[in-house]
């Protein structure tokens, strides 16, 4: 268990393996079947999160808390902001691998709205560009995407004001 946090992420991961064991006892092929889903899943989410944990290996190995405080801290201005929508763009795959990386960005000094940039940014998928362009045209596609990257930096603003206001978010560890 990392220091500071608490158990309560053991605890579920506690009951659902119990919850699972419990169905294998009491039907054995609804048991199966929940366990082929399982791995399954598992292959899918196992790329992505290998992708994320070598991503996080990089930030340690490369990206030490002066720099992420420097270009995505208190300090980092507009640049800190364009960069975390930029990231959050051009970032992939699932979601969820990325929470782990943007948590320890942020116990590094990464500020909490330019993780909620990164976070909305997401939603514009350049890939899938054409495809929409496709079906809705151009214009729209033009007029989305540069709504999703400025309501991007008012969910940034909107974190920050709340963070001030109730301190929205854990402060990192020294």
């Amino acid at each position: 268990m990392t220091p500071g946090r608490g158990v309560g992420g053991w605890v579920f991961l506690a009951l659902v393996a119990a919850a699972y064991v419990a169905v294998a006892v009491a039907q054995p092929e609804l048991g199966l079947r929940a366990w082929d889903s399982f791995v399954e899943l598992l292959q899918r989410v196992a790329p992505a999160l290998l992708f994320v944990w070598l991503l996080m290996f990089l930030v340690q190995l490369l990206l030490g808390r002066e720099r992420i405080e420097r270009w995505l801290g208190a300090g980092s201005g507009a640049r800190g902001w364009l960069l975390a929508c930029a990231s959050g763009v051009l970032a992939g795959g699932p979601i969820y691998p990325w929470y782990a990386l943007l948590a320890d960005l942020h116990r590094k000094g990464m500020r909490a709205p330019l993780v909620a940039v990164f976070l909305y940014s997401r939603a514009l998928k350049l890939p899938l560009l054409p495809l929409m362009a496709h079906y809705f045209g151009w214009r729209f596609v033009t007029v989305l995407a540069l709504l999703i990257v400025a309501f991007s930096f008012v969910s940034g603003a909107v974190v920050m004001l709340l963070e001030r206001r109730w301190s929205l978010v854990r402060r990192p560890a020294p």
